[in-house]
């Protein structure tokens, strides 16, 4: 989809997760926190002043006030959780470390033994992606009738317009439209972001390479299932550094698959568990034996799903398949493009895009219009990763 937005072009593809806005597996004084904490208090700011205006953010947004727990099986586990308890604490978070009785209590399906304890942050949030791009969308179109946003679907970007004065951008040529822009051109494509900027240069014979690459996803949403209770929004400690399968059920032994449990219940009472990482380009195809690893390792967890195996569940699942935009040195891209005084990107957010989303539109509009920034855009400078 293509949006103009007073003189902005913003270019995005949604690809549906499963919606959390957790902290808990962040960490304090990392390349990203600042931004995902802002994130989080826009996020929390939306949701708040939907229900000053009446509206229910659950049904506008699928916004649910989770809690969010990471779990640990093992006593280093264990150490690490309460270290990051503290870490979250000092940085302003409510956080609270849960031992085996106490997670029991929480989450009497999962499997607990004596080495088990949980971080738990009860102000963790999660979405609904859909419902809030809809939200958004419905809000911009106010501002139609001014001529300050219009949407334009199935047409793609086919080059920049430079102006002869400046050799600044002047305008963005789709497939269907000439979109003239003013003050800015935002480019933020996900992990097409990379190629569609290669290609767009290359038609001034000039090389551009920003290394986004896309990292496949997969994760299992089951409707209506009534089989496991779940009170808050889990992920498994090792989520934190994704460790490769290496039983791989796959002739590509080459892609760098990991599996980690997730796992959590959407406003619409579906059961979401992932989740995997996996290098394999732009195949978005489905693969079977990554979705028999997650139901395993989900059944790793909670006992009561082991009974139960992939086929079992034909009728009540979906699989959602996406491409995150990884970046190597683990940060987006947000700024400007040298040599293109109007030219930005915001791009390569991996799997944080919903989490770091608003804090990154807001730190995109602070550096166009040269405002203060609520947070430093240096560490994310475009020009960090040309090659």
């Amino acid at each position: 989809m293509t949006c103009l937005i007073s003189s902005f072009v913003l270019e995005f593809e949604l690809v549906p997760g499963q919606g959390y806005l957790w902290m808990t597996h962040k960490t304090p004084g990392s390349a990203t926190w600042d931004l995902s904490m802002r994130s989080h208090q826009l996020w929390t700011m939306m949701a708040e002043n939907l229900q000053e205006q009446g509206l229910d953010p659950i049904v506008e947004l699928g916004w649910k006030k989770t809690g969010s727990l990471l779990v640990g099986r093992t006593r280093a586990e264990s150490d690490m959780l309460k270290g990051r308890v503290k870490q979250l604490s000092e940085a302003g978070l409510k956080a609270e470390f849960l031992g085996s009785s106490d997670l029991l209590k929480r989450e009497p399906d999962l499997l607990v033994d004596k080495d088990t304890a949980a971080a738990f942050l009860p102000d963790d949030c999660q979405l609904d992606a859909h419902r809030t791009v809809a939200y958004i969308e419905k809000g911009n179109r106010n501002f139609a009738s001014k001529g300050r946003y219009a949407e334009f679907y199935d047409d793609p970007v086919k080059c920049f317009i430079r102006s002869d004065c400046n050799g600044g951008v002047e305008a963005v040529q789709t497939s269907k439209n000439t979109l003239y822009s003013k003050k800015a051109v935002i480019v933020a494509a996900g992990c097409w972001t990379g190629s569609l900027m290669q290609d767009l240069f290359r038609n001034w014979g000039m090389e551009f390479h920003v290394p986004v690459r896309p990292r496949k996803g997969h994760l299992l949403a089951l409707q209506n299932f009534n089989s496991l209770q779940l009170n808050h929004g889990l992920m498994e400690a090792g989520y934190v550094d994704h460790p490769s399968i290496s039983d791989l059920e796959s002739s590509d032994h080459g892609r760098d698959l990991s599996v980690s449990m997730t796992a959590t219940i959407d406003a619409a009472g579906n059961l979401l568990v992932g989740s995997s990482r996996e290098f394999a380009g732009f195949n978005t195809d489905l693969d079977e034996s990554v979705i028999t690893h997650i139901w395993k390792r989900v059944g790793d967890y909670f006992p009561k799903l082991r009974s139960l195996s992939v086929s079992d569940l034909s009728t009540s699942r979906k699989v959602r398949i996406g491409l995150r935009p990884y970046m190597p040195d683990g940060k987006p891209v947000i700024g400007p493009v040298s040599g293109l005084s109007n030219v930005y990107l915001a791009a390569g957010h991996e799997g944080g895009g919903l989490s770091m989303a608003l804090g990154t539109a807001e730190m995109v509009v602070d550096v166009v219009l040269g405002r203060p920034g609520k947070v430093d855009s240096a560490p994310f400078a475009v020009d960090r990763v040309l090659e």
